[in-house]
């Protein structure tokens, strides 16, 4: 469904891509913390960009079944960080 072309696509596999940033993501949010910035601000603010970047780049439709799917996935423990994988 969600699918772009990347100028650093030859650098990096995808799963490493994400993996990079979500390293710069937990930096900047680090960050943010030490400055007093509340977490739950924190996720409103990184939610409302993440979903505004993927509006402009695939468009409110395919943005809005991403959404639709991530109550399940959300339950099925994909969002969790300290779930157990057997």
């Amino acid at each position: 469904m969600f699918s772009s072309t990347n100028p650093h696509s030859s650098t990096y596999s995808q799963n490493e891509e994400r993996q990079l940033a979500l390293e710069y993501l937990a930096d900047a949010w680090n960050s943010a913390e030490a400055d007093g910035i509340e977490a739950e601000a924190l996720s409103h603010a990184a939610l409302f960009a993440a979903l505004a970047t993927l509006v402009k780049t695939f468009g409110e439709e395919a943005t809005a079944k991403l959404i639709a799917d991530l109550p399940e996935r959300i339950q099925n423990g994909e969002y969790s960080l300290d779930r157990s994988i057997q």
